[in-house]
């Protein structure tokens, strides 16, 4: 059985732009601009950057103190099909 995805770590790169360290062992850089573009009760806050800072994990996935959250799952497949995954090979 396979075991579900889910973001192990992640780092703030600039507004709207999160690098990603899933459980499988790949990583990569996301720009996640969209939010503030969207419209909506749960993305308005999106639409200030510092708000989009406020992200924390819980559980593996994404979120933010107004309960928004972003699946793993779901981030990984879009970052797999885009091409920013790849291996993150550990330095001794």
């Amino acid at each position: 059985m396979n075991e579900l995805v889910k973001i192990r770590r992640i780092a703030r790169l600039g507004p709207y732009r999160l690098k990603l360290w899933f459980t499988d062992g790949q990583a990569g850089e996301w720009d996640f601009a969209e939010l503030a573009a969207e419209n909506g009760p749960m993305v308005q806050p999106f639409k200030d950057a510092a708000y989009f800072d406020k992200v924390f994990l819980d559980a593996g996935a994404l979120t933010w103190p107004n309960g928004f959250d972003w699946s793993p799952e779901a981030l990984h497949a879009d970052m797999a099909a885009a091409g920013p995954l790849s291996v993150e090979v550990a330095i001794a």
